[in-house]
């Protein structure tokens, strides 16, 4: 499709997103909060628009954030001029001195879905962080897994001020073998009940079974991982739970 990235937040994707996850929910939030401590230097990779970032520079913390997409850095740094944020990769990511506490929220490592990257970046992170500092990745489960009629279609419609409106379509098609979700999705904006401006994503997550990942973190060099199912730390129980969260620290 025309203006295909995949897995890339272009304008109309950025637009959408702030306003269908303008703010993070409260007990994700609470959760990744939990693990920062007064004086330490955070990174969040992937932070997006800011929806977690902006939160802990509200409350005094020294993080960095990193990510792909300019739009949504744009989006970012409209909320929050004072935010300190790289525009990257995060393999070719460098810090002058490692962070205490690292997290990726939301499940966005599985946006990850080549396996030799996904080890790669792992080995990275393991890199950045200091020694008995804290990781936690959220990565999105087999419950995850679903196909579609083949067939697009409308997951919202969003009426602007100007009296435009932005239309987010979707379809879903799940490849068992690679335990890759596909869901690519369509951008409009539409004015005057018209198309005036279109864009597409090539959305695609890899989904993970039980004990999968915390083979991958082991192997990157993390100890002491833990698993959890939900954000109050319930421990993880197999495939169907709802998302993984996965605490790992460095010796």
């Amino acid at each position: 499709m025309k203006n295909s990235m995949k897995n890339y937040y272009g304008k109309l994707c950025a637009e959408t997103y702030e306003v269908l996850h303008a703010e993070a929910p409260e007990d994700e939030l609470a959760f990744y909060l939990s693990y920062a401590h007064a004086g330490d230097k955070i990174l969040e990779p992937m932070c997006g628009s800011g929806r977690f970032l902006i939160p802990f520079m509200e409350r005094g913390f020294d993080i960095t954030g990193i990510d792909l997409s300019e739009e949504m850095l744009s989006a970012l740094y409209r909320k929050a001029p004072r935010a300190h944020a790289f525009k990257g990769d995060i393999l070719k990511f460098d810090s002058d001195a490692p962070y205490d506490y690292i997290f990726i929220s939301s499940g966005s490592f599985s946006l990850f879905t080549d396996e030799g990257a996904a080890d790669r970046v792992l080995v990275k992170l393991r890199s950045l962080l200091a020694p008995g500092g804290k990781m936690v990745i959220a990565a999105e489960s087999m419950a995850g897994a679903h196909n579609g009629d083949g067939s697009y279609r409308l997951v919202s419609a969003i009426p602007l001020d100007d009296g435009g409106e932005l239309r987010f379509s979707s379809m879903d098609r799940y490849d068992a073998k690679t335990q890759t979700q596909h869901s690519p999705g369509r951008y409009e904006l539409y004015r005057d009940g018209e198309p005036a401006e279109s864009e597409w994503m090539d959305f695609q997550i890899r989904l993970y079974r039980f004990g999968e990942f915390e083979q991958r973190l082991e192997r990157a060099g993390f100890a002491s991982v833990t698993t959890y199912r939900s954000f109050d730390r319930e421990p993880a129980k197999g495939d169907m739970d709802e998302m993984f969260l996965y605490e790992c620290s460095v010796g």
